[in-house]
């Protein structure tokens, strides 16, 4: 049966404005937070991803400040920041079975964005969460001979990092690589005796379990794409040039294509593309639950290059599956094709929701200059093949909406996945002021930056294997451990994930893996 958006909205609001305390305390969150800017803005820096980010920011006339020294901490403001220790950092689940489809978008978010719906908000930090996992799991270690794989083998990821509560289970994990040099993205061990030389772990495919599809109303099939931490170099790594992709007019960032479809019989874990290794995923898990006579969606979300990545997966998935629902959910996302490719993929109803920071110089890239605004003059010059076009629907957030970040230009700050989760935490509407009942924790925001205030007393960049990943061994030595055999990443491994589902690994297949 048809629903409207309008009968969302008659549902109950989380926003509580009777509570006439915590709005005053926010009134002093927000006052203690007021900064003057600094005009000292060209003083120099040896640091040339800083240089660059601020002769962009000047030239897109961003709103830049700098940090000024406050007076003595709000004592109110701490209150409220540590009272919440002792409270979940999620509300109740809601039942969103009858509404799912407006909420993954089959009216283009109309109504749901100013304000957020709070199911909407739910399901962002979901996904959201999901895509962060691709970060939290990654071996960034280059002295690890395992660098660029995931730490953990697929049946423990989700149980590592505490998201297990989302109802998912991981059933594939995609490697990628590519023909072109970008630095930015592929990490490499410093060790000769390596996993890899050539792919990175760049995500998963998941879906939800038996009680998560009973509270969202179908079988979610999720595939999250990981992005790039440091985006001080996209401006050097993007090619600047549009690929033809499809049989039409349509054209990508050729580097994106390059990541998404490269491939190479001499790898161990490109023989096919991660293009083909998701296809065949998602392809199999669609097969199995149509079977089953349950409907079936395909949710696809990433982080920065991940996002890019993220919209050339649903392009081709909607190809293959026309009558299975296609969304995008996106954090801090590049432009990735021109206005062909914009249409074909409205034309092929994939649902896309990207979430931009209004400070993050990223969603800006490919085509600072030459993007969609230039469609104003059309009727002079035509449509241009060759101009970058974002897709979808926009969800804009305001670093400066929060009371608990810092006012100061932060490149790595302002384009952090966590850093958008927390403000979508806190989004109301365009016209309210940072939500007091916001429950993720705020100290995860420093998990890899330096955006949360002095006073909140979270260390910067906190996130980090104990001792750096060394253990001290029976003789008071300190070794960097062997990895648990199971996280051990393996070609092998992946071709017999489904083969031995459920079932215990015959000894000598394991043995084989390592070989």
């Amino acid at each position: 049966m048809a629903t409207t958006i309008k009968s969302i909205h008659h549902l109950p609001s989380t926003t509580n404005h009777g509570r006439t305390t915590r709005s005053t305390r926010f009134t002093t969150i927000r006052a203690c937070q007021e900064v003057a800017i600094d005009a000292h803005r060209n003083q120099k820096t040896s640091n040339k991803a800083t240089r660059l980010a601020e002769t962009i920011s000047h030239l897109l006339q961003l709103h830049l400040e700098t940090p000024v020294q406050k007076s003595l901490p709000n004592q109110d403001w701490i209150a409220h920041f540590e009272e919440k220790h002792s409270t979940p950092t999620m509300s109740p689940k809601e039942d969103i079975s009858n509404k799912w489809r407006e909420i993954q978008g089959s009216n283009d978010y109309t109504n749901l964005l100013d304000p957020l719906h709070p199911w909407l908000r739910r399901e962002i930090v979901k996904y959201g969460e999901l895509a962060q996992a691709t970060y939290d799991a990654f071996d960034f270690d280059s002295f690890s001979e395992y660098c660029g794989s995931c730490r953990y083998n697929r049946h423990r990821l989700f149980q590592k990092l505490g998201l297990d509560k989302h109802g998912y289970n991981v059933t594939k994990y995609v490697y990628a690589m590519s023909h072109m040099e970008l630095p930015s993205w592929l990490e490499r061990s410093r060790i000769m005796d390596t996993w890899s030389r050539d792919s990175n772990w760049m995500g998963y495919v998941a879906v939800s379990d038996d009680q998560e599809t009973k509270r969202i109303g179908r079988r979610d099939i999720v595939v999250a794409w990981r992005g790039t931490v440091a985006p001080s170099e996209w401006y050097e790594d993007l090619q600047r040039k549009l690929e033809p992709i499809g049989h039409g007019e349509a054209r990508v960032e050729h580097g994106f294509l390059s990541i998404y479809t490269s491939k190479s019989n001499t790898t161990r874990y490109n023989k096919s593309s991660a293009s083909e290794q998701v296809m065949k995923e998602i392809k199999r898990l669609v097969e199995y639950y149509k079977n089953q006579g349950e409907e079936v969606s395909i949710t696809i979300t990433g982080h920065s290059l991940g996002g890019a990545l993220a919209l050339l997966n649903a392009y081709e998935a909607s190809s293959y599956f026309p009558n299975v629902p296609v969304s995008v959910l996106s954090f801090g996302a590049p432009r990735v094709g021109n206005n062909a490719f914009r249409d074909e993929i409205y034309q092929k109803g994939v649902k896309t929701l990207r979430v931009v920071a209004k400070q993050d110089l990223v969603p800006r890239m490919p085509g600072i200059v030459f993007n969609e605004g230039l469609q104003r003059f059309d009727d002079f010059t035509g449509t241009l093949d060759w101009v970058y076009t974002h897709v979808g629907a926009e969800l804009k957030l305001d670093v400066r909406s929060s009371p608990y970040l810092k006012r100061g230009f932060n490149l790595m700050g302002f384009h952090s996945l966590e850093t958008y989760l927390h403000l979508v935490d806190g989004y109301l509407s365009t016209a309210s002021t940072f939500r007091a009942e916001a429950r993720r924790d705020v100290a995860l925001v420093n998990k890899c930056c330096d955006m949360l205030v002095d006073e909140l007393r979270v260390p910067h960049c906190w996130y980090q294997m104990a001792n750096k990943g060394l253990e001290c061994n029976a003789h008071g030595r300190w070794v960097k451990p062997k990895r648990d055999p199971e996280d051990i990443p393996s070609p092998s491994r992946e071709s017999y994930s489904h083969v031995f589902e459920g079932q215990e690994i015959p000894k000598e297949l394991v043995l084989s893996y390592h070989s």
